[in-house]
Parts: C-alpha cells; structure tokens; sequence
C-alpha cells in the first residue's frame, strides 16, 4: 500500500499537472471504484482543482464549494499520467477511472481483483473530516505528542504505528524500517517503553519518513512516479526476509500474519531472539527455535 512518502511525491507530481486545471471528465470504467453517490460524481467535472492536499494515505483534490475529490489507493491502487491521448501502459482490466484534463489524463489502476481502491465525491469539509481516521501526522508532532498517542493504547509497537486512528499514513512497509532504524522489537509494548526508547523511536520516524520522500523524488527525477512499491532496494528490513541486514549482516527475519508480515533483525531489534509466527510457531510448539543460533 503505498504510504506517507509515497503519496507525499504523488501529490508533488499531481500539483505541477493539475492544480489550476480544469477535470474535464471523469470516466469510470469499473462498477465497483466509485464509493459514493451524493453528490455525484459529475459535480466535479468541469471545475478547476484549487487544491491537492493528504488525509491519511488518501489523496484528495480540492475543488471550489467545498466539493473534494477523494482516491485511497488501497494496497495495489496506483496513479499514472500520460499525456492527451496516450494510453494508461497496462491491461484494461486494471484501468478504474480516467481523470481527463487539458494537459493530460490521470489513470487510477488497480492490480489484482479484489477491487479495493475507491473514488468518494463529498461536500463540506466536515464530510472531508469524517474519512480521516485522525491519527497524527507524524512529519510535524512533537515528542510530547507522539509519546501521547503512542503511549494512548497499550499494543505492540508494529500495531500502533500502523493504526490509522494513532498515526497517518505510516503502513507496513515503513513502519518495519522504522522500528529498524529505532533498534526496537515490534512486538514490543507501548506501555512498556522507556522515554529514552521513545524518543528515540520519534527521531526514527522522522528521519526515516523524511529520507525516504527525499528518496523517491530523486528516483522520479521530475517526472511522474511510476514505480510505486512497497518492496524497494535500499530497506534495510522489509521484503527483505533471509538478506543480510545492512547494520550486522544476521539474516532478517520475518512474522507472517493475515495478509501483512513483520520484518525485523533479530540482532538489531530483540536482542537475538527469534519471535513466534502465529501459524508456524503453532504447528511446531516446542521445535520453533527461540534464539537465532537455533
């Protein structure tokens, strides 16, 4: 799913093409993308994006009478832009909506079939209020404030960095490089932390988030960003699972749970012990290895 820093270059690139132009059409080409119905979804066509702005890990275009055009890209929703006239680059069952304007078409893809990504039109900025999850932008918190929501609910680390209700827009992928850069276990409890575990995990937010956005406007060099991704060359921990890690060289290791896994080193992060996968730690009780040398 692509997260902070992703959707940070995305809006950077939406707001050279399209803040002052006019969306001319919005064609829908699934039957499941669009969300809402009132106002519909014609109401924008034709009005010029006054504003690009982030609630969450969506992307919203502003427009004038408070009307906003909202896109959350889910885990495999993806944006494209061609010029007049040019096509979206991949296969037409993947091609959502098409965002026409003068200068260019914006293609909303999604990979796969399970049809997560979604458009909402909503009215007034209380309506824009209610889908933001309220979590707190990481990028401008304080300590004090980032030790007050972090420390709000007693979870894991991995979980509350991920809870949309406690931060925005950080996800699996960049929390596991977070923690990583933190040297703290993700199964480690809030509650438990010390203030110097905490203020050393907000430094590793921070510099984390902000060296990746930097990053990724390097890799798009001024153009449109194309290759948006979870997995990319130069994490230290995530996808990485069985690499060496970049600071001990141990194999990274990994917790597989739901759709999403954990990746850590257990050298850096938890003192060398392995933690427990829920299926397999299950499946083989006493044989799962609990430090790394096992």
């Amino acid at each position: 799913m692509p997260e902070l820093p992703d959707i940070v270059v995305y809006l950077e690139a939406l707001e050279a093409r399209v803040a002052g132009q006019p969306l001319q059409r919005v064609l829908l080409l699934s039957p499941f993308v669009l969300r809402s119905v009132d106002p519909p979804i014609a109401i924008v066509e034709g009005r010029i994006v006054r504003r690009l702005t982030r609630v969450g890990k969506r992307i919203v275009l502003g427009f004038d009478d408070e009307l906003f055009l909202v896109l959350h890209l889910m885990i495999a929703g993806r944006l494209r832009w061609r010029a007049p006239g040019g096509k979206p680059g991949v296969g037409p069952r993947m091609v959502l909506a098409a965002l026409e304007f003068p200068n260019g078409t914006l293609f909303f893809t999604e990979a796969g079939t399970k049809k997560r990504a979604s458009l909402h039109v909503v009215r007034g900025k209380p309506a824009l209020l209610a889908i933001d999850r309220g979590g707190l932008e990481p990028l401008t918190a304080t300590l004090d404030e980032f030790a007050d929501a972090l420390k709000s609910e007693n979870h894991t680390l991995k979980r509350s960095l991920t809870d949309p209700r406690l931060f925005s827009g950080i996800g699996n992928a960049y929390s596991d490089e977070i923690l990583h850069a933190a040297r703290l276990s993700p199964m480690k409890l809030t509650q438990s932390l010390t203030a110097e575990e905490i203020a050393a995990l907000f430094s590793s937010t921070q510099a984390t988030l902000r060296s990746w956005i930097e990053q990724l406007r390097a890799d798009a060099a001024g153009g449109f960003p194309e290759k948006v991704t979870a997995f990319r060359d130069g994490m230290a921990v995530h996808g990485r699972f069985g690499q060496p890690c970049p600071v001990c060289g141990a194999p990274v290791q990994r917790i597989v749970y739901a759709e999403n896994e954990c990746n850590y080193c257990a050298i850096c992060q938890t003192g060398g012990k392995l933690l427990a996968d829920r299926s397999l730690s299950r499946l083989l009780r006493d044989d799962w290895p609990k430090k790394l040398e096992e």
